[in-house]
């Protein structure tokens, strides 16, 4: 490891930054290196400029807002370098709606899923609401039967975090573990040594989509979106919502509110009425 990496890396976990986003932000770096065959320490403002012109033209704009986040990382906190490149660079965001599956899809889904360990992690993205970072790295210990809530260590913005936890979804993990007695993790990888890694759920899913005969585009986050859209057709306030999802922003759990039937058929009625002329 080079001693520019390390101290990054160093600054990054002051900056108290989650070991995903390090990891992205040290495979940014690597690719400004790999692109001048330089350390990022020798590199002047034009080239960042070249390299960013290189990445708008061949690259998703979300690729593109990881290297500047982290390539401004790099310059602001660990080299204490101004970049005028890097204070010009704008990407607006592109507000899409999420994808978002019906009760029926998502048993249909749960139903091809194979493995169970990802299995049971589709689960808890859909009936706890939970990212696949936080179903994954879930202990047994997290689970708390008597309150009916799962605990969420270390969550997103390094906070603590309880959600609830379905009375059927509490029997079928009883179930899961009285058949394979993971210890101390929730879903282990083969080795049982480990969480099962991210990729492995996605793929699962990703599969049993396509076996389910789903013509959406699915993921891991799906079942959140699918979560917290049921949610709000049931009528569940949406500061309830936010606290649930753990977002900072109401603004972000706001978006779901675009994705409720109940809302598009308000919506429907009233134009009838306004049509009935």
């Amino acid at each position: 490891m080079t001693e520019l990496r390390r101290r990054m890396i160093e600054d990054m976990q002051l900056h108290a930054l989650s070991e995903a986003t390090q990891g992205a932000y040290v495979n940014a770096v690597a690719n400004l290196a790999r692109y001048f065959r330089r350390s990022p320490d020798l590199l002047i403002d034009e080239e960042l400029r070249r390299f960013f012109l290189y990445l708008k033209r061949r690259r998703a704009k979300s690729t593109v807002r990881v290297h500047l986040f982290a390539i401004r990382f790099l310059y602001r906190y660990t080299l204490q370098r101004p970049s005028r490149t890097l204070d010009l660079i704008r990407l607006p965001r592109d507000r899409k709606l999420p994808v978002v599956l019906s009760h029926g899809e998502v048993r249909r889904l749960l139903a091809h899923i194979r493995r169970p360990q990802a299995r049971i992690g589709a689960l808890l993205m859909y009936s706890c609401g939970l990212r696949v970072s936080q179903a994954v790295h879930l202990k047994l210990g997290d689970i708390d039967s008597r309150r009916m809530v799962l605990c969420l260590r270390h969550a997103k913005g390094g906070q603590d975090q309880y959600v609830l936890l379905p009375q059927r979804t509490l029997e079928l993990l009883r179930e899961y573990w009285r058949q394979y007695r993971p210890a101390p993790w929730l879903l282990p990888d083969q080795t049982g040594r480990q969480p099962l890694r991210r990729e492995a759920v996605r793929k699962a899913i990703e599969a049993a989509a396509r076996q389910a005969g789903l013509t959406k585009p699915v993921s891991c986050h799906t079942l959140r979106h699918s979560y917290a859209t049921g949610l709000l057709e049931r009528q569940v306030d949406l500061r309830v919502i936010q606290w649930l999802l753990g977002h900072r922003s109401i603004r972000s759990t706001a978006l779901y509110a675009h994705l409720t039937s109940g809302a598009v058929q308000k919506v429907q009625a009233t134009l009838e009425l306004m049509g009935d002329l």
